[in-house]
């Protein structure tokens, strides 16, 4: 049993060096980008995000250099563009705060805060949240975590940014990479209360919540066996991995993503390399 307060995975931030290029780079791979947003002066970052079902990824970039988005850029110079963190929904961020503040994990914030939208009707609105993190150091296989309160899910979950090419419908798996798996594993699931549960092949997956992505623990080498001769450079030993994402007709996906797909077994397959550090695995919903 998760956290009272945590619902199960809200959505994957992938940070990158230029977010204009990775925006028309997704783009290219059949995903509907939204408007670029603005962060506030004190996080000093942008973002595109794609929306699916009831989660979505974030394109995240630094435009200035703060104490906030130091994390960010050490992940950049040390390993490069790629899954940074994995942000939960909240239904409360306060109340989920003191929630694993009782479990003895100081938290970060809450935290609000806004970014403008340009909503389709060309009328200018503004997407706001209320976060909370766990400590940065208690990051699963170098994943941080936090959580995130819509307060103004219309504006996020805009039904034209939904509709994709590749038709994507949400996240079913979140993969990170680690030369120790199941303890990672044990780690995450002692931070949301969850439970981990062995895989055929080794890896240990922790379900974030009902109907909401699971995270999958596992080595490099377990990577390679489950998704063989595609190209896993940019993928670290311990660190985000790659995205599963379920889409309604695999053979859109396979169009839409062009001379990047890779068809196998195990879905229709985007290497790192083609999607700023992070392996897209497309599965039928």
């Amino acid at each position: 049993m998760t956290l009272k307060n945590i619902v199960g995975v809200d959505h994957a931030v992938v940070v990158v060096r230029d977010l204009d290029k990775a925006a028309a780079n997704w783009k290219r791979l059949g995903f509907t980008v939204s408007p670029r947003g603005t962060h506030s002066a004190k996080m000093g970052t942008g973002n595109y995000t794609i929306m699916l079902g009831d989660d979505y990824i974030e394109l995240l970039g630094v435009l200035t250099e703060t104490e906030h988005n130091a994390p960010s850029r050490a992940l950049l110079a040390r390993r490069g563009e790629g899954i940074e963190r994995v942000a939960f929904t909240t239904p409360d961020a306060a109340a989920g705060a003191e929630e694993i503040r009782a479990l003895g994990y100081a938290p970060l914030g809450p935290t609000d805060f806004e970014r403008p939208v340009t909503m389709p009707d060309g009328t200018l609105s503004a997407a706001k949240f209320r976060t909370f993190q766990w400590p940065v150091d208690e990051a699963p296989a170098g994943l941080r975590i936090f959580a995130c309160q819509h307060k103004t899910r219309e504006t996020v979950w805009i039904p034209q940014l939904q509709q994709h090419a590749n038709a994507a419908k949400g996240l079913k798996q979140v993969l990170a990479v680690s030369p120790e798996p199941a303890k990672e594993a044990a780690h995450m699931a002692r931070l949301i209360q969850g439970e981990t549960r062995r895989e055929p092949d080794g890896a240990v997956s922790v379900p974030s919540g009902k109907g909401r992505a699971d995270f999958i623990f596992l080595t490099r080498e377990q990577l390679g066996q489950r998704y063989p001769g595609v190209p896993l450079a940019g993928i670290p030993e311990r660190g985000g991995a790659g995205l599963v994402l379920k889409t309604g007709d695999l053979g859109a996906a396979e169009k839409a993503l062009g001379g990047s797909a890779m068809r196998s077994e195990a879905g229709v397959i985007v290497a790192p390399a083609a999607a700023n550090g992070a392996l897209l695995v497309f599965v039928a919903a």
